[in-house]
């Protein structure tokens, strides 16, 4: 298990299939830092409360949207028009280097926060994971939990 939470998530995403499938969950509305993040405190032991999943979509939302989501939307624009301007294509490629370390930043600040929380007290494993994945609505329930095997293997 890793100590921290940016290499848990870089270990996890080199795993096959998560990066297709964060991706496909992305796509579907779903805050693939906070599902990360939500493994990680599984596999930590740290039990489910409300006012942790609060904690962490309040640390979590207005990053999304006032940080990363702008540098994906700038990268994804941009996308077609830097297949044929090598220009914009090494400005694209910096603005991805800039959307992970957003990203990074991201999941910092969650760990900041989630290390607060006991370790070892959750009995159930698994809620962290749906809990966060709860208000994203249309989410593929097969892709959480490819998600979870991924990590866990279970």
């Amino acid at each position: 298990m890793c100590a921290d939470l940016w290499s848990f998530a870089l270990s996890t995403y080199a795993r096959p299939g998560v990066e297709n499938t964060c991706l496909r969950l992305q796509e579907q509305g779903a805050d693939v830092c906070l599902l990360l993040c939500g493994l990680w405190l599984e596999q930590r032991g740290v039990a489910l409360e409300p006012t942790r999943l609060l904690a962490l979509r309040q640390i979590a939302e207005p990053w999304q949207s006032e940080v990363v989501e702008p540098l994906r939307q700038v990268r994804k624009q941009w996308r077609a028009m830097a297949q044929q301007d090598t220009e914009l294509g090494a400005l694209r490629e910096r603005v991805k280097a800039l959307e992970l370390e957003a990203e990074r930043q991201l999941l910092s600040r969650l760990e900041t926060r989630a290390l607060e929380w006991p370790t070892g007290e959750a009995t159930y494993q698994g809620t962290w994971l749906e809990g966060l994945a709860a208000e994203a609505a249309n989410l593929d329930r097969d892709a959480l939990h490819q998600l979870r095997v991924a990590v866990t293997g279970t």
